[in-house]
């Protein structure tokens, strides 16, 4: 059973925490768009300050809308287009401090003004990825990274 708990320690604290809790939501479940959902979820409880938290996922050579929670979101993202399919192609986290500043931004939700995108790699190939907006400039850093890297290796495992 999830229970909800509150997050008083420093942000690496409460994103040990957070992972911890993605490993309980996540144990002995083998469907993956079930965990993606439920890790989805866990984030938007989780993060302050974001407008758009989900997963895309790869489809031959572009990104296809999964589980997320947020505004109605871009359905298909072609691979090297956008902060996602950027982080896709280039399989390296894209940490954008203002989405306008980014060449060929995609722009899903007007209200977004920053993002972090963090690829999703099996086996060296890329299965999808995480998409979290903030509509606040620089809501990003490297904690916020570090972290959801650890975050998204922990579901990866799970495939």
């Amino acid at each position: 059973m999830f229970h909800a708990i509150s997050y008083n320690g420093t942000r690496e604290e409460n994103y040990e925490l957070v992972i911890k809790q993605l490993q309980a939501l996540i144990d002995g479940e083998t469907n993956f768009i079930a965990n993606l959902a439920n890790a989805s979820a866990l984030l938007n409880q989780f993060l302050k300050n974001i407008n758009w938290v989900g997963f895309y996922l790869a489809e031959g050579e572009q990104l296809v809308l999964g589980p997320f929670q947020g505004l109605p979101a871009c359905v298909r993202i072609p691979f090297g287009k956008g902060v996602c399919g950027t982080a896709a192609k280039n399989q390296k986290t894209e940490l954008v401090p203002d989405v306008h500043l980014f060449p060929g931004h995609i722009a899903c939700d007007a209200a977004s003004q920053s993002e972090i995108v963090v690829p999703m790699i099996k086996n060296g190939n890329v299965i999808g990825v995480l998409d979290i907006d903030s509509p606040i400039k620089n809501r990003f850093d490297d904690i916020d990274q570090r972290y959801l890297e650890k975050f998204v290796e922990v579901l990866v495992a799970s495939v």
